[in-house]
């Protein structure tokens, strides 16, 4: 039997799609509520990068941006050393619903890993998505 191979959440906010929008896809953005430093060259290819407040830091790729409804990127993978090659994919995806927007984040590419790092990968990724929605919420609440 294989192990789970995706988290997916979603949240409704109360704000419209393009200032979801630019909460994900800015550096700016992203160092508000996902990070407390970013970068991040918008295009399928480019390269991003967030540091965290615990002083780590993940580098990222930009693959998919359709304005302003998907946003698509693979980062490392949370537990495993820097260098190792293996990702995973994240894509927001972007619905307007009522007065403001459906959000969804699906993240796949656990099943490459074995039991160990599966789980410590697994398990961080889900409880870190429900606490970045939190983080996001509130950075949009405020804003």
């Amino acid at each position: 039997m294989g192990f789970p191979d995706r988290i997916e959440r979603s949240i409704d906010l109360a704000h419209p799609p393009a200032k979801v929008w630019d909460a994900l896809t800015t550096a700016d953005g992203l160092a508000a509520w996902f990070a407390v430093a970013a970068g991040i060259e918008l295009e399928p290819g480019g390269a991003a990068w967030m540091r965290f407040g615990d002083g780590t830091s993940r580098r990222l790729r930009v693959e998919r941006v359709e304005k302003p409804a998907v946003f698509g990127f693979t980062w490392q993978i949370f537990g495993l050393p820097d260098d190792d090659p293996r990702r995973t994919y994240v894509e927001f995806t972007l619905e307007p619903s009522g007065g403001g927007t459906r959000l969804t984040v699906v993240e796949t590419g656990f099943a490459q890993l074995p039991e160990g790092e599966h789980a410590k990968a697994f398990g961080g990724n889900t409880d870190g998505w429900a606490a970045q929605f939190r983080n996001l919420t509130g950075h949009l609440d405020a804003a």
